[in-house]
């Protein structure tokens, strides 16, 4: 089905997102068993859909990675000039490490997430790279702590719980790997990875230069160890939850870790993050419309009573996403592939 030229979701399309935000690895004809359609039928859905930019399969580097010492995540705040939000927009989406820019709302005109091998190659990024960007005029660098949950594990609601059930992933093989350091293919992987999570073992052994046996010991080497997370993301006109919101807010950081739990179980939310600075939380929901956000904020604040929101903002454009570029209503136009190395030793 479309509407204004675009895809809309029918109830195939929709079980089929949602399986593939459970499994997005999953075979065709293991899908197919599931939604009880033909192989070739999902196969062929699943092109029309990521042909029109209305979902897609990518992949990043996990929590895993940054805990073992190789990585940190920073949220950092632009302010740019009138009249150039655009341009450092675009500029700044084509950088690998940068896994998502959005224009938002509020106190900040873009909100990067960026993803470095160390803390001293981030600090001479935004010294010496971002602060000699021309159209930005002030930047504010967040550091997270910890990630207690981000987009892979937000979904539609689809499947039945049999359905879920048939589709649980019991993990590659020799599950529960140790963190261990990454080499350069497990880089070219995780890059070739984010512009397809489902690519096949031989195209990503011919990308990364290995064999198709190499490229599928390595890869589920990084899936077991937790240090890659394969996601399945939806445009989010499609999704019926339409408005990003982003909340900043303080907890006592004895409070910090029990609140973020209950955070992250609340079914809007895509991202709950530590932060070190003045705010020490950072949560990132999915609403169904602007009326939806103070009532979000209402419910999260009295289940929680030890958590303060001290300011929010909307996300207006999503200009880049998981290393995928959009469109101002969502869609997928192009891939940037995520490679932390190409911020600098």
């Amino acid at each position: 089905m479309q509407e204004n030229g675009r895809p809309m979701l029918d109830a195939l399309d929709q079980a089929l997102v949602h399986a593939l935000q459970i499994a997005p690895r999953a075979d065709w004809t293991r899908l197919g068993a599931v939604l009880g359609a033909d192989p070739v039928t999902v196969a062929r859905r699943w092109a029309r859909l990521t042909e029109a930019g209305a979902a897609w399969v990518g992949c990043h580097p996990a929590p895993a990675a940054a805990a073992s010492g190789q990585g940190c995540l920073a949220f950092v705040e632009v302010d740019c000039a009138n009249g150039r939000l655009d341009e450092v927009a675009r500029t700044l989406a084509a950088e690998r490490h940068i896994v998502a820019v959005e224009h938002v709302s509020g106190g900040r005109d873009l909100l990067l997430t960026v993803i470095a091998p160390h803390l001293t190659a981030l600090t001479r990024w935004v010294t010496h790279r971002l602060g000699s960007l021309p159209g930005i005029v002030a930047t504010r660098t967040h550091l997270a702590s910890t990630l207690y949950s981000e987009g892979s594990r937000w979904r539609l609601r689809s499947l039945d719980r049999t359905q879920i059930a048939r589709l649980a992933d019991p993990g590659p093989p020799h599950a529960n790997v140790p963190a261990y350091t990454l080499t350069d293919l497990d880089h070219s992987l995780l890059a070739a990875l984010s512009e397809d999570g489902r690519a096949g073992h031989r195209a990503l052994a011919e990308q990364c230069g290995t064999s198709p046996d190499t490229a599928r010991r390595r890869l589920n080497r990084l899936l077991a160890s937790g240090m890659a997370q394969i996601r399945c993301e939806v445009a989010r006109p499609l999704s019926e939850w339409p408005v990003s919101v982003i909340l900043w807010a303080h907890t006592p950081p004895g409070d910090l870790l029990s609140v973020a739990e209950q955070v992250r179980g609340a079914r809007e939310v895509r991202l709950c993050a530590g932060l070190i600075g003045r705010h020490n939380l950072k949560i990132i929901a999915w609403v169904r419309s602007l009326d939806d956000v103070p009532r979000f904020e209402v419910r999260l604040t009295e289940r929680l009573p030890a958590l303060t929101i001290a300011d929010r903002a909307i996300v207006l454009w999503h200009t880049k996403i998981g290393g995928h570029l959009l469109d101002e209503h969502g869609y997928r136009t192009g891939t940037v592939p995520i490679d932390v190395r190409s911020i600098g030793p």
